[in-house]
């Protein structure tokens, strides 16, 4: 069996220093294992899933102990760039809960260890996979052993016997250790036993010394049969010899006994005597036992009846307490005001409410006094200072909100003005509103239904102010950016392929873009996280954009971060953030209030942006997916809606954009005639070069549809325009697929999309010059390669020697077609050499389409050649080195 890696004393050293590297206590490792991790890898097949391929981990084991405590650790180690291990991961033994070998694993080498301090049991643990059961075994036995001697119990184990395991355990005895901690000692390994794991061995009744004791006691009493009769008679002398002696003894004690039994009669008279007086004291005795009785009864009646009063007056002075309302809190809590000099004494007349409130309830009061008259007047007195005071705040909150915003509309300072953007800032506004945060808590407390209609005129009151502000930052945006139209004619067939496109500098439009997302959309967010703790709403705290997840770490983070509001909570069940999620769906609906109408002025700008440039439409969006993919957090849905409504408004402004330039394609088609290159395919590459120049974050997808739509346009157009005029369509076709080719060569490299537009270029390309040059091939040399056909056709049917005596195909015939094909083969090669340049309007392309055309005729004349020698072998034509020689001449 191949060594396990926990023999590794080099592996177990580098992990203590790894640990021990950033200083503090120093903890020892007392097992360190090379594992696999996974997550969720094994498939119903039981085969390793390819896309989630194993990575290499260090499963160490660490102990730290502090006087008689021993704390222990089980570490993740992962190996750094540079082959050194490095921590990554920490989970204390104690939250240990269950230890699970995954039943799909056909090899039993995977399993989960799982912890119940996890902050998300929603995402699946990982898995570690071991080189062998055997490593398996000694990983989870020294686990379970450790939790036993450190903690004093095992976890959950599933999917593995336990019984088989201290089986192997007795196998391998020397190999699976324990850890004992002594005080003041290092690690012990001790052997684990069949004991500790619960597994039990019969053992002997009696040990061998003992049964050894019994048997020497049993042959002391071993005797022989014949000697039993002997026995007896010996036991018979011996008890008439003791009868005789005390017959003898008995008669020589006589004087004594009368001397006894004369004293035992003088002390009965005695006795009798005692007896007479000893019951006339009892009835005496008795008599006065009955008086004392009586005595007690009434004094301990007295003595009872002192003690309930006592405790009846302590109870009636605690009651009358907790009926009692302090004159101060009265005031403040009926007639108080609520400035914010005030709002101290507010508080205390709030929290005396509140107590007093629950202090009449059952769970806090003696049941028996819950029915009480005096409990119920007083309990709805309470009842009625409570709705009074939940009237008169809620009353002055709402006018609270209104004067706030009515107080930051009269000031023009707050808003953007002309020549001047204005950030929004509502630290002013919060920091007012932060007095009243304490209060609305105690509001909840005291009645929550009186929340509904302050937040709906916080949101009101809000909302006015935020679409104001965004109106005029918009505005005064769009008023100080200066950026020259782009015309959105592209690919205008009138425009002309020599017209040179604006190419003006429109960056400063996605800018201004990207500035009104910059500004505004982490003050929603703000917004939204401020309202919903202001609100008192029991949701999650919004998580940052970009902020990880909580993991285990080396250092447990239990203090949840409190929201700006700098307050704490009332109750200490409302400190559970995220307890329930009820009432998400209602701050959402809310924040659809407070939220609602300012996506117009985003719009608005997105529109505008579209007016000058089209093509910024690609940056806008790539900038709208980063901000989108950054809102993780419920609690602002919202700002998420308004994200997706802005991706989704200018995708559709890009898809006019491109509708329309599709439409400038296909109008190429209504003209009758028209050779050459068409002109929207070198517009088409500066169209594409500029919208690569446009692509921000994942806007590839949304280039790359309109790439897909407009090529297809542009081939199908160049296809309906070639079919106008057969004679020339293979020219149309190849001379526009070669300038589509040309002009988006360097494309091509860099853009799949393209380049696959580009290989579908280059294949229609080819298959218009073979037929283009096919047509010309033919067109001078009919009679040669007609006659190479027949012969092709009848050699299907008919042997070859058969072929000379058909009609027409005769020698007679091949030589009367030899003369009048070849006779002037130089000039019929001329004329090819014209008829391919007179209707090509790409000078260009005729070095490469006349050498495609001196091949494909030397192919098709070499065929011809090994024909004649086949069917004809008396005969001779000219060579295919001496049509090589002519073309090379020409």
């Amino acid at each position: 069996m191949a060594k396990s890696s926990a023999d590794d004393e080099e592996l177990r050293r580098a992990c203590e220093t790894a640990i021990n590297d950033g200083g503090g206590t120093k903890q020892q490792v007392v097992l360190s294992m090379r594992v696999a991790k996974s997550r969720g890898i094994w498939g119903k097949s039981g085969k390793l899933s390819r896309h989630h391929m194993a990575k290499p981990r260090v499963l160490a084991i660490s102990t730290n102990s502090k006087g008689q405590r021993t704390k222990a650790f089980i570490r993740v180690m992962t190996y750094s760039s540079g082959g050194v291990l490095e921590p990554a991961k920490l989970y204390k033994l104690k939250h240990l809960s269950k230890v699970e070998v995954i039943a799909n694993d056909p090899s039993g080498c995977t399993f989960v260890l799982g912890f119940d301090n996890l902050r998300s049991q929603s995402v699946a643990p990982p898995q570690w996979t071991m080189r062998n059961t055997d490593d398996r075994n000694r990983l989870l036995l020294f686990i379970l052993n450790m939790c036993k001697e450190v903690l004093g119990r095992l976890p959950k184990v599933v999917g593995i016997d336990v019984v088989e395991m201290a089986l192997w355990a007795k196998e391998n005895t020397p190999a699976v250790t324990n850890q004992a901690y002594p005080q003041d000692v290092g690690p012990v390994a001790s052997v684990v036993t069949e004991n500790d794991l619960t597994v039990t061995v019969e053992k002997d009744l009696v040990s061998q010394a003992e049964e050894e004791d019994m048997e020497a006691l049993l042959g002391t009493y071993v005797m022989g049969i014949g000697e039993a009769e002997a026995f007896s008679e010996r036991l018979k002398r011996e008890l008439l010899a003791l009868e005789a002696a005390n017959v003898h003894a008995i008669l020589g004690s006589e004087p004594l006994i009368e001397e006894v039994l004369q004293g035992l009669e003088s002390a009965s008279i005695c006795v009798d005597d005692m007896d007479e007086w000893l019951g006339i004291f009892n009835v005496k005795l008795r008599h006065m036992r009955e008086d004392i009785e009586s005595i007690e009864t009434r004094n301990n009646k007295l003595e009872m009846q002192s003690v309930n009063n006592k405790a009846l007056i302590a109870e009636l002075d605690k009651l009358l307490e907790r009926m009692r309302v302090p004159p101060e809190y009265a005031a403040c809590l009926l007639e108080g005001s609520f400035d914010e000099a005030r709002m101290l004494k507010n508080i205390e007349a709030c929290e005396w409410l509140t107590g007093a409130l629950r202090g009449l309830e059952v769970p806090n009061l003696d049941p028996c006094y819950a029915n009480i008259r005096a409990v119920k007047e007083r309990r709805a007195e309470h009842e009625k200072l409570k709705a009074k005071f939940v009237r008169r705040a809620s009353e002055f909150l709402r006018n609270f909100f209104a004067g706030l915003v009515d107080f930051m509309f009269s000031d023009k300072s707050y808003f953007s003005q002309r020549g001047q953007l204005k950030r929004p800032d509502h630290s002013d506004l919060r920091y007012k509103c932060r007095t009243y945060a304490r209060l609305l808590q105690h509001l909840k407390g005291l009645d929550k239904n009186c929340l509904g209609g302050l937040r709906k005129a916080y949101c009101s009151s809000l909302n006015l102010l935020l679409r104001r502000e965004a109106r005029d930052f918009a505005n005064e945006l769009r008023a100080s950016t200066k950026a020259s139209r782009n015309p959105t004619v592209w690919l205008e067939a009138s425009a002309g392929s020599n017209q040179t496109v604006n190419n003006a500098d429109t960056s400063s439009v996605s800018d201004a873009y990207a500035k009104m997302l910059t500004i505004f959309i982490p003050l929603l967010v703000d917004e939204s996280s401020f309202f919903a703790h202001f609100m008192c709403f029991e949701v999650p705290a919004l998580v940052p954009p970009g902020g990880p997840a909580n993991e285990n770490t080396n250092e447990s983070n239990d203090d949840v971060n409190d929201d700006d509001l700098g307050i704490m909570d009332i109750d200490d069940n409302d400190s559970k953030v995220g307890k329930t999620s009820g009432e998400l769906g209602t701050l959402n609906e809310c924040l659809h209030e407070l939220l609602d109408g300012i996506q117009e002025d985003f719009c608005a700008v997105v529109d505008w942006a579209y007016k000058i440039d089209p093509l910024r439409c690609i940056s806008m969006h790539g900038i709208t997916e980063r901000y989108l993919s950054g809102q993780k957090a419920d609690a602002a849905g919202f700002v998420r809606l308004l994200l997706d409504e802005l991706e989704s408004r200018i995708s559709m402004q890009f898809s006019r954009f491109v509708d329309e330039a599709c439409h400038q394609i296909e109008r190429n088609e209504r003209n009758v005639r028209q050779m050459g290159v068409l002109s929207y395919i070198p517009r088409f590459a500066t169209l594409a070069t500029r919208m690569e120049q446009y692509i921000q974050g994942q806007s590839r997808d949304l280039v790359d549809q309109a790439y897909t739509k407009l090529v297809s346009i542009m081939f199908v157009t160049l296809e309906k325009i070639a079919q106008t005029d057969l004679k020339y369509a293979d020219i149309v076709l190849l001379e526009n697929y070669a300038a589509f080719q040309n002009s988006l060569y360097d494309l091509a490299n860099v853009v799949p999309t393209l380049a696959k537009f580009y290989h579908q270029a280059s294949e229609l390309y080819e298959q218009a010059c073979t037929r283009h040059i096919n047509m010309i091939i033919y067109y001078q040399f009919e009679r040669l390669f007609q006659f190479a056909r027949k012969i092709e056709d009848l050699m299907y049917t008919i042997t070859p020697e058969e072929i000379p005596f058909q009609l027409g195909l005769s020698k007679m015939d091949l030589r009367k077609m030899l003369k009048s094909s070849l006779s002037g083969v130089d000039k019929s090669i001329s004329a090819m050499y014209r008829k391919l340049q007179k209707n090509l309007t790409s000078e260009e392309l005729l070095p490469s389409l006349w050498d495609k055309c001196k091949k494909d005729f030397l192919d098709k004349y070499d065929s011809f050649g090994q024909l004649v020698v086949k069917i004809y072998p008396n005969e001779t034509i000219p060579s295919v080195a001496e049509m090589k020689e002519i073309l090379a001449s020409m």
